[in-house]
């Protein structure tokens, strides 16, 4: 692992996003909330919440991080068509949340996919990355 002892402890937050890809009809199962397994965007949310939380068990030289703020947003897009994937991740510490950003964001998405792959198995995830990473001795990026 990195050594971030000598960094200042500082506000971050970071952003990530992601989407996955259906046809109509399966996107029909998520908007009518008739999916078997449930419902969809709510558990998917859950899920991104609990890989923030437990990025470092998940990625090997992840620092684990006192986070303060997780926030899964999964919207459906007809013009996708499919789901698209938001999440915000804030801290205060000595070393930035992007990780835990992207893990919710991927985490969200599988979970669609999992909640959803007995009515289609052709289902596509993509568009992962960080949207936004603030605080720290690097500053703001903003894609």
């Amino acid at each position: 692992m990195v050594d971030v002892s000598d960094k200042a402890v500082t506000s971050r937050i970071a952003t990530a996003a992601a989407w996955i890809k259906m046809s109509p009809e399966t996107l029909a199962h998520v908007t009518a909330g008739t999916a078997k397994k449930g419902d969809v965007l709510g558990i998917a949310r859950i899920a991104g919440i609990q890989a923030a939380k437990k990025t470092s068990d998940l990625i090997p030289l992840c620092h684990p991080l006192p986070i303060t703020k997780v926030a899964v947003d999964l919207t459906p897009d007809a013009n996708l068509p499919g789901v698209r994937i938001e999440t915000t991740v804030k801290t205060t510490g000595q070393t930035g949340v992007e990780m835990e950003a992207l893990s919710a964001a991927s985490v969200a998405a599988l979970t669609v996919y999992d909640m959803l792959k007995a009515v289609q198995k052709d289902m596509e995830i993509g568009g992962i990355k960080v949207t936004l990473k603030d605080g720290g001795k690097s500053g703001r990026f903003e894609a």
